[in-house]
């Protein structure tokens, strides 16, 4: 049976942009909020008009007054001795160097994070920031205010938008993903101090040219993120509920950076 098949088989009534709507609405989205979302199209089930019936339903709840945010990571523009999935032979790395186009945030694909953050990087009046490996996009209210600078250090710290979005105090809902996909608790990793620091290297367009730098940065463990979230559900509150047939999560992005900041620390 192929994967349609299946969503079709387990949905038990279409989903819509209005119900959708109204899901969302009762699990605590509203107007005006400032949102970070990493959604999965598959556990949604069923959508009659797919990602773009999903992307409507949240700039529906939370109008135009509120803020609309997803990470569009391209981490493909990364230095080649460093893929794992697939690795490429050795030899290469320094023509991959020299030739990869430099990022675009309008030509650049997102990678690795689904169909939804792909079509929203796309979507009118979306603005996405200037990092070559960790982009970010945003619709809304603060877009321009969380997306007009994004420093090429430290790629997901204080300055980027992920800094900024803990600043507008952001709420974050996972709709249908786990704490695996949680990206503010990256924001954590750098205020625990706890990681090594590291060299990244991009391809970027200066001038015109494509041009490779490198740039100091930390190294991220996301396989602790679900143990970390797991701790932060006994303490901190948690709004659990379904959208279509994903079970999501709504909380502030504060409660959790700050919790993992001490998780950690500990």
């Amino acid at each position: 049976m192929s994967r349609e098949l299946e969503i079709i088989a387990k949905t038990t009534h279409p989903n819509t942009v209005d119900t959708l709507s109204e899901e969302l609405t009762n699990l605590g989205v509203h107007k005006g909020q400032v949102l970070l979302v990493h959604a999965s199209m598959n556990a949604l089930g069923w959508v009659s008009g797919g990602p773009q019936a999903v992307l409507e339903a949240l700039m529906n709840v939370l109008t135009y007054e509120g803020t609309l945010v997803f990470q569009t990571h391209s981490p493909t523009l990364s230095d080649p001795k460093n893929w794992e999935n697939p690795p490429v032979p050795k030899e290469w790395h320094e023509v991959i160097k020299a030739t990869m186009p430099g990022y675009d945030p309008a030509k650049t694909p997102s990678t690795y994070l689904g169909i939804l953050p792909e079509l929203f990087r796309k979507w009118p009046q979306v603005q996405r920031s200037d990092h070559p490996a960790f982009s970010m996009a945003a619709w809304g209210n603060l877009a321009d205010e969380l997306t007009n600078e994004h420093p090429l250090p430290f790629s997901l710290g204080e300055q980027s938008p992920l800094g900024r979005a803990y600043a507008a105090e952001a709420d974050i809902l996972l709709l249908g993903t786990d704490y695996s996909a949680n990206t503010s608790f990256h924001l954590a990793e750098y205020r625990s101090r706890k990681r090594k620091e590291i060299t990244r290297g991009a391809p970027l367009n200066v001038e015109g040219k494509q041009k490779w730098v490198t740039y100091p940065d930390i190294e991220f463990q996301e396989d602790q993120f679900p143990e970390i979230g797991k701790a932060f559900e006994t303490s901190h509150p948690v709004t659990v509920g379904n959208v279509g047939l994903a079970e999501s999560r709504l909380f502030s992005m504060r409660d959790a950076v700050d919790f993992a900041v001490g998780w950690l620390n500990e």
